[in-house]
């Protein structure tokens, strides 16, 4: 049979003629279409009771894997660069080690407070007080306050604020107020806050 004739037979085609108890006999376009619908459910309801969940499943171990890649390639960076972490802890701790030393301990203290108060006499100040406040405990160390009240010209203040900033251990000003002394002239009063710390070790 020609292209020609099954087209023909199929315009001239009824739905209403179909006998699905005798489908032999349907013409071979209406016997196509019904294959292909019936391939089409056939790989629908397939895909959608089978491989649907297993898509699902796949996209799961996908993202998992891709967590555990990135997981490995952090840990394969972290042993490949071992030995260069550990010489950085090592430079860490010397240099930690080098900040504690500057910190003074309890015995050292007196010897601090002496060193201020030669240092205001040696920039030529008039040294009113030099007071050990309350000691502030932090986290790792302890904060010691150091009223300090001094009179002396704009250049000695200035060159006691420079002589503190290098002494030995660590001690930072705060806080600072300066006035001008009564009865004219140069002279000025100031009145500062000096901190320096303490390593609590062991407590």
């Amino acid at each position: 049979m020609s292209l020609a004739d099954s087209m023909k037979k199929l315009n001239e085609f009824d739905i209403n003629d179909l006998d699905v108890n005798n489908a032999g006999i349907w013409p071979a376009p209406v016997k196509g279409i019904v294959v292909l619908i019936v391939f089409g459910l056939i790989l629908g309801g397939g895909y959608w009771f089978f491989i649907k969940d297993q898509y699902a499943e796949l996209k799961q171990v996908e993202q998992k894997e891709q967590e555990l890649r990135q997981r490995y390639e952090s840990k394969a960076y972290r042993v490949a660069n071992l030995e260069v972490f550990k010489a950085q802890m090592q430079e860490m701790e010397e240099t930690f080690g080098a900040l504690v030393r500057q910190l003074p301990s309890e015995t050292e203290v007196p010897g601090l407070l002496e060193d201020i108060t030669n240092t205001a006499l040696g920039s030529g100040l008039d040294l009113e007080e030099v007071k050990l406040q309350s000691e502030v405990r932090r986290d790792f160390y302890s904060e010691l306050p150091i009223n300090i009240r001094v009179t002396g010209s704009y250049h000695e203040l200035a060159t006691f604020v420079s002589s503190v900033a290098g002494l030995p251990r660590i001690v930072t000003l705060h806080d600072l107020k300066i006035s001008p002394v009564g009865g004219g002239g140069d002279q000025l009063n100031m009145q500062v806050l000096a901190r320096t710390y303490r390593y609590r070790d062991g407590e």
